[in-house]
């Protein structure tokens, strides 16, 4: 649903600002941007071919990147459990769990702001790390 002052801006021209004094009895020309010429070499050749590369080193960065942020979240869950327990007394994580956690989590971002600002095999190693880091993490402390 349009209100009166839309359709006002979609109908009225949009107002040249004068340059000059003079510039107000001239005709005011307006410049079109020119289309590329056929000679003019075009980067989307380039691009199409690198898009699905692109595209996989996209998926897996975004992936990577979601384990670490996972794992730091996790890591400031557990600390927070433990002072929360450590306040009410009851039992809480251990020691190892307290200490592990936010080691794995910063060794996981690190590894991420690696992959991030690398391209190529340091990137790919980078997010392997990650992956290493949060599946021991996970394991370490999880599931034993």
């Amino acid at each position: 649903m349009a209100s009166p002052d839309t359709d006002e801006l979609a109908t009225v021209p949009v107002p040249l600002p004068a340059a000059a004094p003079d510039a107000e009895t001239a005709p005011q020309e307006r410049v079109e941007p020119k289309p590329a010429s056929a000679d003019e070499a075009s980067p989307e050749p380039a691009a199409e071919a690198a898009s699905p590369a692109k595209e996989r080193g996209r998926w897996w960065r975004g992936f990577t990147g979601s384990l670490a942020a996972g794992l730091a979240v996790l890591a400031v869950g557990v600390l927070a459990v433990a002072g929360i327990d450590l306040y009410t007394g009851a039992p809480g994580p251990g020691a190892a769990m307290l200490i592990g956690h936010p080691v794995a989590a910063v060794l996981a971002l690190l590894a991420q702001r690696v992959a991030d600002r690398r391209n190529g095999i340091a990137a790919a190693g980078a997010g392997i790390a990650v992956v290493l880091f949060v599946v021991s993490a996970l394991t370490l402390f999880w599931l034993t």
